[in-house]
């Protein structure tokens, strides 16, 4: 009470009310550090991370720790495929699908490319050729290029936008083609909204935990939207370092 009336009789000076603010600021940042270094904990082995310790590497992968697991590369609108017809040349040819998700081609007319696989689609071009006077087409189909098959990357990222998804895509991976996260980035709110059987789901991912092995990290799949969220702390501390120019004395933090 009596600082109270001090200052309402005799009002304090800019230099004492930065100062004031000042000591009020690093004890702030110095609470957030403390509780942030609480919070840390060694890896640990657990039935999902094998932690290997006292060792110069780790073991190598065997082959099929290499392979990734296979995943159908669905064509979409748009997307630029390869047909080749075996011994008809004039049929082989590289062609965009249309915005309909359509192909025309010559003697096999208009067929329906979207949704199918590479697969697929050369099963239905075959039929298509063995109908107009084609014998025994033998069809393969690339996609040579695919703007369908990408997920969206959208928040606190380095980089947003949308980009090719591949058998290997996770979590991780995925905000590592957005150049990872921004300076403002909360990594414990990552949330990736998916459409699985026309319902609407999100999941919420602490990508801290998946990089310390406390979970898998996450498959990412076609038409994926990834949030990354915003850290209202961290935007604090930067409004706290533009005013420590104007403070009297150094402002030390560390942020965790």
């Amino acid at each position: 009470m009596d600082a109270i009336y001090s200052d309402i009789v005799h009002p304090p000076s800019l230099l004492e009310r930065l100062e004031r603010m000042r000591s009020f600021l690093t004890v702030v940042l110095i609470a957030g550090t403390l509780s942030g270094c609480a919070g840390r904990q060694p890896l640990q082995s657990s039935s999902r991370l094998t932690v290997v310790e006292n060792s110069s590497s780790l073991p190598a992968p065997n082959r099929n720790d290499l392979t990734a697991g296979d995943r159908p590369s669905l064509i979409g609108p748009l997307d630029t495929i390869q047909v080749d017809v075996f011994n008809v040349p004039d049929l082989s040819r590289d062609m965009q699908v249309d915005a309909s998700g359509r192909i025309s081609m010559p003697l096999a007319g208009t067929i329906e490319a979207s949704g199918r696989t590479a697969e697929e689609l050369a099963r239905s071009i075959e039929a298509a050729l063995r109908g107009r006077y084609v014998r025994n087409p033998e069809v393969t189909v690339n996609i040579r290029n695919s703007v369908s098959q990408v997920v969206t990357i959208d928040g606190q990222v380095v980089e947003p936008g949308l980009y090719p998804v591949t058998n290997q895509m996770t979590l991780l991976r995925a905000i590592a083609s957005a150049k990872g996260m921004s300076e403002y980035a909360r990594e414990d709110d990552v949330v990736v909204l998916r459409t699985v059987a026309g319902r609407k789901m999100a999941g919420l991912y602490n990508v801290s935990a998946i990089r310390r092995g406390q979970y898998d990290d996450p498959s990412i799949y076609a038409n994926d939207v990834i949030v990354v969220g915003d850290s209202p702390q961290r935007r604090l501390f930067r409004d706290f370092v533009s005013l420590s120019p104007l403070i009297a004395g150094p402002l030390i933090a560390i942020l965790q």
